[in-house]
């Protein structure tokens, strides 16, 4: 049944082909009713009208045209072949034509496709001669404008002035130039009536500026936040700060990181883009400086009077400042011990915090072991299971020091400078002396 079927329908389509192609010849042939008498005065007046026609028409003159009973008949060549499927619709208009044999063919010489290209191209450079004067002084109004852009770029004023720092001068100059370069392709497009090519290449320069920003996102972010950092200052050069963990004396601030020395001597480098929306904790802005240490006492001892102990230690420390006083207190319940913590003050730009931090631990547990007062270390107990368990012992896990003899000179405090970090500034110096161009901090502005 299915063999049946499919052979009735190749049947049925071999049967409707014939009318399929006859429909579309007949869609090209003209139609109306067709006269019963022949004219042959008719038909010669048809062949001329429409050889005068074709003579009018570029690329129709090796076309012949002869009229028989109203039936056109048309040889020859012609260069494209969209001329050849013209010739049908162009000679079907003209009245009293019958039918339409067109056999013209598409040209296959060399020479005959090569002249219109050349006479094209003629045309064209005879074209570009004579517009070739106002070619040149649309250029050179273009040119000027732009050079013009360029001459107040270069200037200082009024840029160094109005801008903030280095960097932002830099900005307002590329602004200038930019806009004097587009004023002057403008200029010169207006000049030639070629304006509607303008928004053709701002379309194009649209899609491409947008794909260029997608790809360059991070770049572009830096940017942005080396310009934010240069007008908000938050440090400025050689100053002590932490960035997101990072601690180090700032070195220079570029137009895509911030450059950090630590405290080691090591190079850390960190985009803007972070440092914008990064914690800043900056050490250098403020002259005073607090440090706190924590210590264990032993649980029997007299917590009151070891508080004092440091306390006096502290006061007497030649390079702990009076105002704001130095302070003690319980900070908790050790494993073993009553942790208690010391504060002071410095004035960090005289004093190394390091140093003076070590220095005052050093006093202040010779003050305490002095009294008799010991600093107990945790004491374990190791199980039959394999695990460790921290005790508090009766007695102390050393010897309670007892106190000097009379006469025995107290433990004095040695003075602290800042000689630990003179290599260090000097290697700084140094560093921001190497490039000195590229540091967009070197101006004074306004600090947030």
């Amino acid at each position: 049944m299915i063999r049946v079927l499919a052979f009735l329908l190749v049947i049925g389509l071999a049967a409707s082909l014939p009318a399929i192609v006859t429909a579309q010849e007949s869609a090209d042939q003209p139609g109306g009713a067709i006269s019963v008498d022949s004219d042959i005065g008719q038909d010669t007046a048809m062949a001329e009208r429409i050889r005068d026609i074709l003579r009018q028409l570029d690329g129709y003159r090796d076309v012949s045209v002869s009229v028989a009973d109203g039936i056109v008949t048309l040889r020859g060549t012609v260069l494209e072949a969209a001329q050849v499927d013209a010739l049908n619709g162009l000679v079907g208009r003209v009245e009293g034509v019958v039918a339409i044999e067109n056999e013209v063919v598409e040209s296959t010489d060399v020479v005959e496709r090569l002249s219109p290209a050349i006479e094209r191209i003629e045309g064209r450079i005879a074209q570009f001669v004579a517009f070739l004067p106002l070619i040149i002084v649309a250029a050179t109004a273009g040119l000027f404008v732009m050079y013009l852009g360029f001459f107040l770029a270069r200037r200082r004023w009024p840029w160094d002035r109005i801008a903030p720092n280095a960097f932002i001068a830099d900005i307002y100059r590329q602004i200038i130039r930019l806009v004097f370069v587009i004023g002057g392709i403008v200029l010169t497009l207006d000049l030639l009536n070629l304006t509607a090519l303008l928004g053709t290449i701002l379309g194009a320069a649209g899609i491409v500026g947008l794909a260029i920003g997608f790809a360059v996102r991070d770049t572009v972010e830096n940017f942005i936040s080396s310009i934010m950092l240069s007008i908000r200052q938050p440090f400025r050069p050689k100053d002590l700060v932490e960035i997101e963990g990072e601690m180090g004396h700032v070195i220079r601030l570029t137009s895509r990181a911030t450059i950090l020395l630590s405290l080691d001597g090591n190079h850390i480098r960190l985009p803007n883009s972070m440092v914008f929306k990064a914690k800043i904790i900056n050490y250098t802005r403020n002259d005073e400086r607090r440090f706190t240490f924590l210590l264990g006492v032993h649980p029997d001892a007299d917590i009151a009077r070891a508080q004092q102990i440091v306390l006096d230690a502290l006061n007497e420390l030649p390079f702990t400042l009076e105002t704001p006083p130095p302070a003690v207190w319980v900070e908790g319940l050790g494993a073993s011990t009553i942790d208690i913590t010391a504060a002071a003050w410095i004035l960090q730009h005289k004093t190394s915090i390091g140093m003076a931090k070590g220095e005052t631990i050093r006093v202040v547990k010779a003050r305490l072991e002095a009294e008799g007062i010991t600093l107990p270390e945790p004491t374990y107990r190791l199980t039959g299971t394999g695990s460790i368990e921290t005790i508090i012992t009766d007695q102390p896990t050393r010897p309670i020091p007892t106190p000097p003899p009379a006469g025995a000179e107290p433990v004095e405090a040695q003075q602290v400078g800042v000689g630990e970090t003179r290599a260090l500034q000097d290697i700084i110096e140094a560093e921001r002396e190497a490039l000195p161009g590229e540091d967009l901090l070197q101006r004074e502005a306004p600090q947030e």
